[in-house]
């Protein structure tokens, strides 16, 4: 038997040391959250896709009472980005959010494994990385790609 040790390599930043590119797409990933519809969580989330050719596609969780019919910020983004500009490929996704109390929140967030799923699809019909922030309140974790979020990830066999 042998052991094997998986790494993530994780930037943490502050707001002044993104780019404009990246700033803007933060200031959209949180204008999404207040179109979240939460009223069950009260959990908001946003999130801001950046396409080829500098094409912009938010989202936000949707929520609905019959649970698990809603769908998160992540899902809302890549599904609608593809199915309308179905030949740009992702670059960025940028991922935001608001507390229960309304509050964006300190510590960045990650995507759950659903959406992880479906943006590792995308980035690999991007067939190149597509860089991922999360946000803070305060501080932005960057990684490099999608698959970081899931290094194991299944995949096509």
């Amino acid at each position: 038997m042998k052991d094997f040790e998986i790494s993530v390599p994780v930037k943490v930043a502050t707001y002044g040391e993104l780019s404009e590119m990246d700033k803007r797409l933060v200031g959209m990933a949180r204008e999404a959250t207040h179109r979240s519809y939460a009223p069950y969580s009260h959990f908001c989330v946003g999130a801001a896709i950046l396409l080829e050719g500098e094409i912009i596609v938010t989202g936000s969780n949707q929520e609905n009472v019959a649970y698990p019919s809603g769908t998160c910020a992540e899902r809302s983004a890549c599904f609608y980005a593809h199915s309308q500009y179905p030949e740009s490929k992702f670059k960025e996704i940028v991922i935001a959010a608001r507390g229960t109390d309304g509050e964006f929140v300190d510590n960045p967030i990650a995507p759950c494994g659903a959406c992880r799923q479906s943006l590792l699809e995308y980035e690999t019909l991007a067939g190149d990385d597509v860089k991922v922030i999360l946000c803070g309140k305060e501080k932005f974790f960057i990684l490099q790609s999608v698959k970081s979020l899931l290094p194991l990830a299944f995949d096509e066999f």
